[in-house]
């Protein structure tokens, strides 16, 4: 909670701040970078850095974060802070590294808004920052304690085991644990971190959802190849796809994640294009599980060939046997596999019956998603019902940037 002295200061000149945060994370960046080359080996994303997407995910984070301190003292945006700390216990973060990052931003603070940082102002910025930090180190730390590692150990080698292509840019791979430490399962819906090795010699992480529920030997994430449309391809997608094959190793985290399946209750999943990963991963638990809950997924896609995972999802959906399935396709309203109902067009929630109680879980892009949950709210679903998995770094954006209207979602 901010301090009496600092609430006003911060309620004051969180206009200046949040006008001027974008360019605060541009310079924070650049000069964190110049000090700590080494950060870009194995931590960050340099593809997010090159198109200024990570710096919109910090600016976005921390005006959200400062905004809730002083619109809503009494509490923090916990699921702001759950994706944040979630997403840096995959990459190992360290609670040392939050003074780095401190020193740099706060250097970036003055440097755009110059004398405008008074003593008085600096304060209390700095506690909004220490606020923000100690919430997701205690996060963290909480994080590891559960995995019963250090931060430098959620990484372990797995061997490729089988290299399936899905479609024509999705590429799914099996790997096999290679050494005797315990695998402890990971949670349906989570991800892991895969730390690739580039030709430049400089380590890249990514994070994957896990599709397959865990065996004890093995785990499962699939991969969609980023084709830049204009811009740079993504090189760690193309990597993977390209060049890694059965017998190579590769570095992974332990699963981390906060959108996870409430196995106790129905479940309606929806999702759009590779945004179907985490529901493999669900859905593949239910079944092993041997739920007899309602399920329904609800899948939309450009065409039937672009449907990532179809042949294990519609396995499973069909192993189960209270379990239903739609899918829409832009392309048109054929589908040879066995779904209960396919449509036209963008994804059309009036189209299907929901069933009650359900928790509601959504991933694919983010327009896709706002037109979602904007809808399921429209048709009386709580908001506290319906979870969200976000690819990529604007961990806020689903948070602060969906507004509740009723509608169709496409």
């Amino acid at each position: 909670m901010l301090s009496d002295r600092a609430r006003p200061v911060v309620e004051a000149t969180l206009p200046v701040v949040a006008e001027n945060i974008g360019e605060i994370a541009q310079r924070f960046y650049r000069h964190l970078f110049d000090a700590h080359p080494e950060l870009l080996d194995g931590v960050f994303n340099r593809g997010n850095q090159a198109e200024g997407t990570q710096q919109v995910a910090l600016a976005g984070s921390v005006a959200a974060f400062a905004s809730t301190l002083v619109q809503s003292p009494e509490q923090l945006p916990e699921q702001l802070l759950n994706r944040i700390a979630h997403k840096h216990a995959s990459l190992g973060i360290r609670p040392e590294q939050y003074e780095v990052v401190h020193e740099h931003l706060f250097w970036a603070i003055v440097d755009v808004l110059g004398d405008a940082v008074t003593p008085e102002v600096a304060a209390a910025w700095d506690e909004v920052y220490w606020l923000m930090a100690y919430a997701l180190i205690h996060q963290e730390r909480g994080l590891y304690s559960a995995r019963g590692v250090r931060p430098e150990r959620v990484w372990r080698d797995w061997r490729v085991a089988e290299k399936v292509a899905e479609t024509d840019d999705v590429v799914t791979f099996r790997v096999r644990r290679v050494d005797d430490r315990l695998v402890k399962g990971s949670l349906p819906g989570q991800y892991v971190s895969v730390k690739v090795r580039m030709p430049d010699g400089v380590h890249q992480p990514r994070q994957y959802s896990l599709t397959r529920a865990d065996d004890g030997e093995h785990r499962q994430f699939s991969v969609k190849r980023v084709r830049g449309d204009g811009k740079p391809d993504g090189e760690v997608s193309n990597h993977l796809c390209d060049r890694v094959q059965v017998g190579d190793t590769l570095t992974m985290s332990l699963p981390f994640g906060d959108v996870v399946l409430d196995d106790w209750r129905p479940a309606v999943f929806l999702s759009a294009g590779i945004g179907v990963t985490p529901m493999a991963g669900m859905i593949s638990h239910l079944r092993h599980a041997g739920s007899g809950l309602p399920i329904t997924l609800l899948h939309a896609d450009s065409d039937e060939a672009s449907f990532a995972l179809r042949g294990q999802v519609l396995d499973d959906v069909r192993a189960l046997p209270n379990a239903t399935v739609h899918v829409w396709y832009e392309s048109g309203a054929d589908s040879a596999l066995p779904v209960d109902g396919v449509h036209a067009g963008t994804m059309d929630l009036s189209a299907v019956d929901l069933p009650a109680g359900a928790a509601y879980y959504l991933c694919g892009p983010l327009p896709f998603m706002q037109a979602v949950r904007s809808a399921l709210i429209g048709r009386g679903i709580p908001p506290r019902d319906i979870q969200y998995e976000v690819f990529g770094p604007d961990l806020w954006q689903a948070d602060f940037q969906s507004e509740p209207a009723p509608g169709a979602a496409g």
